[in-house]
C-alpha cells in the first residue's frame, strides 16, 4: 500500500514524521510520503497517486476537499482522519476493498489512539464479501452486488460457495474457517466451475470471485537452500495473513536460474518460476522499487526480487511487500492487475 500523510497544523505535521517512522518498519507498506497545508490542490494530486490518504485535519476540511473526486469504492482510495493530538482515527472512505478499516486498526494501534468504524458489517461482527475478496486478493465481476450481498449477511442470509471440484483452495477454506464470524456458509464442488473461479450465492444473487496472480519475487546469497528460501517466505505469508496455496509463481533474475535453492522450492511447492532476463530488468522502470548500488554495479540491473516480481505479475502489477531481507533472502510480492 502507498500512503500519503496530509496535514495543516503544527501539531498535526509533526504527528505526520512519527507516523510515517513506524509506517516505514512495516514491509507491507511500499511507500509512504508526507504533504503539509495546500489541502485543496494536494487532494487533487493525492487521489489518484496513493492507496491510501491519511488527513490529520478537522473532518469538515477534509470532506469538503474531497466530495467533487468521489467516484467509486471500487476506484477510490481508503481514506483515514485523525485528530491533531492523534486521540482518534476514523475510517472515512473505502472501507472494504479500499481497505480503509483495517488501516484504521492499523494505525491507531501504531499511535495509541481510539479506532472509529462505522461499516454496518463490521460493527456487527459480519463478514462482508467485499472483504473476504480484499483479503484473498481475488477481483468480483460484478462490484454493484456488494451492497446486495453484505444487506443479506447482516440479515442472517445462507452464503453458498461453489468451486471447482477439481481446484486447490485450501486458501478459501483456511480462510473461511477463521473468519466466517456468524456468516451461514456451505461450500459445494462442481466441475461447471471453471478452475479458480470461485461462484458465491445469496438470496437469489450470484457474483464469481477470481483470482489476482500473487507474485513472490526472490534474491538470495549463492547456496541458500530450499529450507531457508521457505522460511523467509512463510514470514512473508504470516505478515500477508495469506495461504501457501495463494502463490502463484516464483520470479527471480536470469542469474539465479541455476540456484538449486529456488528450484528445490518451486519444485516443492508445485508452482512454476520465472527467471526474468537481464535485458528486461535493466530496462524496467518503477518509482516504488529498491534500487540497488551492489546490484547495478555488477549486473546493470536496478534489482532483482522486485523487478523481477513486477514484470512476471504483468503490466500495471503492483507490489504489496516491498523488498525485505531474511538473513541472506530477499523477498518481495507483486499482485497482478
Amino acid at each position: 500500500m502507498k500512503i500519503a500523510i496530509l496535514s495543516v497544523s503544527k501539531k498535526g505535521y509533526d504527528l505526520s514524521f512519527k507516523l510515517k517512522e513506524l509506517l516505514d518498519k512495516d514491509s507491507t507498506i511500499i511507500k509512504c510520503d508526507i504533504y503539509h497545508k495546500d489541502v485543496k490542490n494536494a487532494f487533487n494530486l493525492l487521489f489518484y497517486e496513493y492507496d491510501a490518504i491519511i488527513a490529520i485535519m478537522a473532518s469538515g476540511i477534509l470532506i469538503r476537499s474531497i466530495t467533487h473526486l468521489l467516484e467509486s469504492k471500487t476506484t477510490d482510495p481508503a481514506i483515514l482522519n485523525i485528530d491533531d493530538n492523534g486521540n482518534f482515527v476514523i475510517s472515512m472512505l473505502s472501507g472494504h476493498l479500499g481497505g480503509a478499516n483495517k488501516l484504521t486498526v492499523k494505525v491507531a494501534d501504531l499511535i495509541g489512539a481510539t479506532p472509529v468504524i462505522t461499516t454496518s458489517t463490521d460493527v456487527n461482527k459480519k463478514l462482508g464479501i467485499d472483504v473476504l475478496a480484499k483479503d484473498l486478493y481475488l477481483s468480483i465481476d460484478n462490484t454493484k452486488e456488494i451492497l446486495h450481498f453484505n444487506k443479506s449477511i447482516l440479515e442472517g442470509k445462507e452464503v453458498s460457495f461453489t468451486v471447482n471440484s477439481n481446484g486447490n483452495y485450501d486458501y478459501l477454506f483456511d480462510y473461511l474457517n477463521n473468519n466466517t464470524l456468524e456468516m451461514d456458509v456451505s461450500i459445494y464442488f462442481s466441475s461447471r466451475i471453471n478452475d479458480g473461479e470461485i461462484e458465491v450465492e445469496c438470496d437469489n444473487h450470484t457474483i464469481i470471485l477470481r483470482p489476482r496472480n500473487i507474485v513472490f519475487g526472490i534474491g538470495c546469497r549463492r547456496g541458500k537452500s530450499c529450507e531457508e528460501i521457505n522460511e523467509a517466505i512463510d514470514v512473508v505469508l504470516n505478515d500477508l495473513k495469506i495461504h501457501k496455496s495463494r502463490i502463484n509463481m516464483l520470479s527471480s533474475a536470469e542469474i539465479k536460474k541455476d540456484e538449486q535453492g529456488i528450484l528445490d522450492l518451486a519444485e516443492k511447492l508445485d508452482i512454476p518460476v520465472n527467471f526474468v532476463e537481464l535485458d528486461k530488468l535493466g530496462l524496467f522502470e518503477s518509482k516504488d522499487i529498491q534500487k540497488s548500488d551492489f546490484v547495478m554495479s555488477k549486473f546493470g540491473i536496478p534489482g532483482v526480487c522486485e523487478p523481477s516480481a513486477l514484470i512476471t505479475a504483468g503490466f500495471d502489477s503492483k507490489l504489496i511487500y516491498k523488498k525485505t531481507a531474511f538473513d541472506g533472502v530477499t523477498v518481495s510480492v507483486a499482485l497482478s492487475k
